[in-house]
């Protein structure tokens, strides 16, 4: 086990249970369903089968037999007339050195495409985190907003029992229906918000059968460790650094198969011969060699500046990649600050708004201060929500990030706090 590895398995053995109750997210079964079934997953399934047929190919090598037959009838005005053939049978032969490149590109052919592979599952996890997270934060602020909307109709209709009973004012009835109003308008929005995310994440992963309600969240769990770590994970599993490194291989030995062969590889063969109606018989080697030319060697130095750009794209991946890491480990740990701030604030905004309520009941204050309070207090409420959604949304993409969440191919590779198989 590497260090990365040991270390990924110690964080997660350090985290409490709570960081890796997942009863929020879809099953991991139906979540492995789902990723082979999406088309970019298929297509590069069958790349991968591709490849590896093309490193069968390049190992056997695309040199044949070849056969020909010449049957000939020669006139002569001394001895008559004669049946005679001729029949060659011939190989090109690899020069030594050529057939190991040509397993070598292969192998790496066959590597790269499964790494495309993974990677493909990997794009697909991402967006499933991320269609499933807008699905729950879309729900989340439909059902608060539902929510809000249905204690301010209750407490419009007792103000109209003390409007009725000529303890309160028309005045205030009407700033609580205008208030309710707009609080309807704000329900609705993000109702058809939530039912657009749904049917959203319902057309892209049908494999996955979706509750009528969205699961509760859970308060999200701060990361152990720090940044750097987890960042440092995230490179050691990037499939695109794999792809880019395997290809950047492959080019340079496709570059030195293309300086191989400057030396053309030659044709053996066995030529046999009758004539004069089988009176003469011959038998011989035939050996063919082709004259190489500027032609080949034009080939062998676009190969290797071919090389040379693919070593420079490899260093632009690496280098892509650990600013993205970056970006992703960090994101945990500032969407973690976010919403602890927005509990602090949605603590201060209800006690304010509890105070604000009782100074009203009591005719200290008026209406319009009550209600603006609410305002602020539902506000609040909904800031909180969203920011619990995307703490939880970018601690989940750390962990799909460092392959720990939903990437089978992980499943055999490092155990898992709890005794589960990391996916």
């Amino acid at each position: 086990m590497s260090p990365l590895q040991r270390l990924l398995v110690a964080v997660l053995a350090s985290l409490p249970a709570a960081a890796l109750a997942q009863d929020y997210l879809p099953p991991e079964h139906l979540v492995g369903i789902a990723l082979e079934a999406q088309p970019n997953v298929r297509a590069a399934m069958a790349r991968a089968g591709a490849a590896t047929a093309n490193a069968r190919a390049l190992s056997v090598g695309s040199h044949e037999f070849e056969a020909s037959v010449i049957p000939q009838y020669r006139t002569t005005d001394a001895d008559g007339d004669f049946r005679e053939w001729e029949a060659l049978l011939s190989r090109r032969i690899r020069l030594p050195g050529k057939a190991r490149l040509d397993r070598q590109i292969g192998d790496h052919t066959r590597s790269a495409a499964d790494l495309r592979l993974d990677d493909a599952e990997h794009q697909a996890a991402r967006r499933l985190l991320e269609l499933w997270m807008g699905w729950l934060g879309s729900s989340v602020t439909a059902e608060e907003t539902a929510a809000q909307q249905a204690l301010l109709v209750r407490e419009r209709d007792a103000l109209a029992r003390r409007v009725a009973l000529g303890d309160a004012a028309q005045r205030d009835l009407e700033l609580f229906e205008a208030e309710r109003a707009q609080l309807a308008v704000q329900a609705l929005g993000a109702r058809a918000a939530a039912i657009a995310a749904r049917q959203a994440l319902a057309a892209e992963f049908p494999q996955i059968p979706l509750p009528e309600r969205a699961p509760a969240l859970p308060e999200p769990v701060a990361l152990p460790g720090d940044v750097r770590s987890w960042r440092e994970l995230i490179i050691a599993r990037s499939h695109e650094i794999g792809i880019a490194m395997e290809d950047a291989t492959r080019q340079s030995l496709v570059a030195a198969r293309a300086r191989a062969d400057r030396r053309p590889d030659p044709s053996v063969g066995v030529r046999v011969m009758s004539d004069r109606s089988n009176d003469e018989r011959a038998i011989g080697l035939v050996l063919s060699i082709p004259i190489g030319s500027t032609y080949r060697s034009a080939q062998a130095a676009a190969e290797s500046a071919n090389a040379t750009a693919a070593e420079a794209d490899a260093d632009a991946v690496r280098l892509m990649i650990e600013q993205a890491a970056w970006a992703t480990a960090q994101a945990a740990q500032d969407r973690m600050v976010q919403w602890q701030l927005q509990q602090q604030s949605l603590a201060a905004q209800t006690a304010a708004s509890t105070r604000t309520r009782r100074a009203w009941e009591l005719g200290e204050t008026a209406l319009s201060e009550y209600l603006l309070a609410q305002r602020n207090q539902r506000q609040a409420q909904l800031a909180e929500a969203l920011a619990r959604v995307q703490a939880l949304q970018a601690i989940l993409l750390v962990r799909v990030d460092t392959h720990e969440l939903w990437h089978p191919e992980l499943a055999s590779a490092q155990p898992h706090a709890g005794g589960e198989p990391a996916r």
